[in-house]
């Protein structure tokens, strides 16, 4: 499994960013090795926001991103935003524990 983590800092209005970001979500939702992803909001940087992707593998994630259909998503977000995109695999990852 890989992590896909980007930072986006808006710079049009925040409801068309979430808007725009949400029609992309509906984009990989549907392409072969998406896991699951969640979009998280700075709680006191309205502006900032981190996108939290996980795919199955490497191949998978890079199909999706040169995807002809995922262009126009992309120069969409890039009208309202800036990012800094980067891929993660884990090393270590541990859950609370149980019963205490």
């Amino acid at each position: 499994m890989v992590t896909f983590i980007n930072r986006f800092t808006v710079t049009g209005p925040a409801e068309e960013f979430e808007r725009l970001f949400d029609d992309t979500s509906a984009f990989f939702r549907d392409r072969p090795g998406f896991l699951r992803h969640r979009l998280l909001r700075h709680t006191e940087r309205p502006g900032s926001y981190v996108n939290i992707a996980e795919w199955t593998d490497d191949e998978s994630f890079r199909a999706a991103v040169t995807h002809p259909g995922f262009a126009p998503h992309a120069a969409a977000l890039r009208t309202v935003s800036t990012s800094e995109p980067n891929l993660y695999t884990a090393v270590l990852e541990r859950e609370a524990a149980t019963g205490g």
